[in-house]
């Protein structure tokens, strides 16, 4: 299996998700944004951090690079689209994913660790657990997920939220922490489960969520 992660203008958690993919024998490469042909990758993945300053709104500059052509075309082509944080709110952005990635309810940095809850057991995102709630990192201002009543009601009657908050942190709708898209190729999550793979930090349930991923790679080939 071959993923890209790529790498926008502040990007700060590229390595993280590059080493995260590694400790699974993923061949993980770093892209630049500014590249546009993304041919040969079986996954990509969209780190968290604040790309291009996120001065405008989160995501809104970001969607524009070169890369989100070629991202674009992946997602068209069945491949996995993974956005993390500032990643989510990319895809978000991009029309990739529905909805909008908002101000926390309380404005204000949050990082802590909250409980999710496994809502959809059955995704490329997490077929591998086996428990029906785990503990993330989550590290960010603009988490507060928005989307309008139609909406929502389409992600709940289509099955595509796939984590949702124990504790809501930042005011989500429906207290939703990730999502897919109808077709089930594309996700978007804000906490960080690349931060949540090495016994070191004393957490590794962001292990299982490679594992899905890398399942599911294995039995499309």
């Amino acid at each position: 299996m071959r993923a890209a992660v790529i790498r926008f203008p502040g990007s700060n958690c590229d390595f993280d998700m590059l080493y995260a993919l590694q400790d699974f024998g993923i061949d993980a490469e770093i892209i630049s944004a500014d590249n546009n042909d993304l041919n040969g990758f079986d996954a990509v993945f969209l780190p968290g951090g604040f790309a291009y300053g996120d001065y405008l709104r989160t995501g809104a500059i970001a969607k524009f690079s070169p890369i989100m052509a070629a991202v674009i075309q992946a997602a068209n082509d069945g491949k996995l689209v993974v956005g993390v944080c500032n990643g989510f709110q990319i895809l978000t952005e991009a029309g990739l994913l529905p909805g909008q990635l908002q101000v926390n309810k309380v404005p204000g940095f949050i990082c802590e660790d909250v409980e999710l809850l496994i809502e959809n057991p059955n995704t490329a995102f997490t077929n591998a657990y086996d428990t029906e709630s785990i503990m993330i990192p989550i590290a960010h201002g603009e988490g507060n997920y928005y989307a309008d009543d139609t909406t929502l009601a389409q992600l709940e009657d289509n099955h595509q939220i796939v984590f949702r908050y124990g504790q809501n942190p930042n005011g989500s709708a429906h207290d939703i922490a990730g999502i897919t898209n109808e077709r089930g190729n594309v996700f978007g999550m804000m906490p960080h489960p690349e931060r949540a793979v090495d016994a070191v930090t004393g957490n590794v349930n962001g292990q299982p969520f490679f594992k899905s991923i890398l399942s599911e790679i294995i039995a499309g080939d």
